[in-house]
């Protein structure tokens, strides 16, 4: 599916993917207080935004959103730094997971790496149906946010790919504790806490800490525009 984008700027590439029920202008003051260093490429996500909708239930699962986030990706030629909220910050990591090698860095805000407990997984699946009307999208685009395995858990020893971690010390403690777990877990995580920073610390006044932070995330990674572009299978 080709999503609907908003480009800024230009430069190495970074890629926003926002969470359930928002849209790509939720990294607005992000994206453009990033646009005068880089190309900053913000994505509705299937069902949100200006992107299509399809009836088709297929289109909601976190492989068909990962494969239009290779289509994003691919008509940038080289390797972009994705940065993610929520649920968008869950698809970084299965990007990573599934993808090594493709993504130059990873940046999450208030995510997880899902549950590797198939009833704790049920649990979240049973919450998100439940609360599919308070995202103010229709019920069949909440599957985006199920999770049907533990791939990222089980894969994150090995997740090599440059990764920040953020989470706002105002938000549920839920997201600092899976921070810690990340940055426990990874290769190559740092965690951030932000104070006072809520769930969408991103949008407020936090917006310019957030930029500032991936700014500084991306310009300490290595060089990598001279590798070759692929999609690892």
């Amino acid at each position: 599916m080709q999503l609907n984008t908003i480009r800024r700027g230009s430069g190495d590439p970074i890629v926003f993917i926002h969470g359930m029920g928002t849209a790509a202008s939720t990294w607005d003051a992000c994206a453009e207080a990033l646009a005068d260093r880089y190309l900053t490429i913000a994505v509705d996500l299937p069902g949100h935004g200006d992107s299509p909708c399809p009836e088709d239930r297929a289109a909601f699962t976190r492989d068909a959103a990962l494969a239009d986030l290779d289509l994003v990706l691919a008509e940038l030629g080289g390797p972009a730094v994705l940065v993610g909220h929520s649920l968008g910050g869950y698809l970084a990591l299965a990007h990573a997971a599934t993808r090594p090698n493709v993504a130059r860095g990873i940046v999450v805000l208030n995510t997880g790496p899902g549950f590797r407990d198939p009833e704790k997984r049920e649990g979240w699946n049973d919450r998100s149906r439940r609360n599919a009307h308070r995202f103010g999208v229709p019920e069949r685009v909440v599957d985006l946010n199920l999770q049907q395995d533990s791939v990222v858990m089980d894969r994150l020893a090995e997740t090599t790919t440059p990764t920040l971690v953020l989470a706002g010390g105002a938000d549920r403690p839920e997201y600092t504790g899976s921070g810690q777990y990340l940055e426990r877990k990874m290769p190559d995580a740092r965690l951030v806490v932000l104070d006072g920073g809520g769930h969408s610390m991103h949008e407020d006044t936090h917006a310019i800490e957030v930029a500032t932070l991936v700014a500084d995330f991306t310009a300490a990674l290595p060089d990598q525009r001279r590798r070759p572009w692929r999609i690892d299978s």
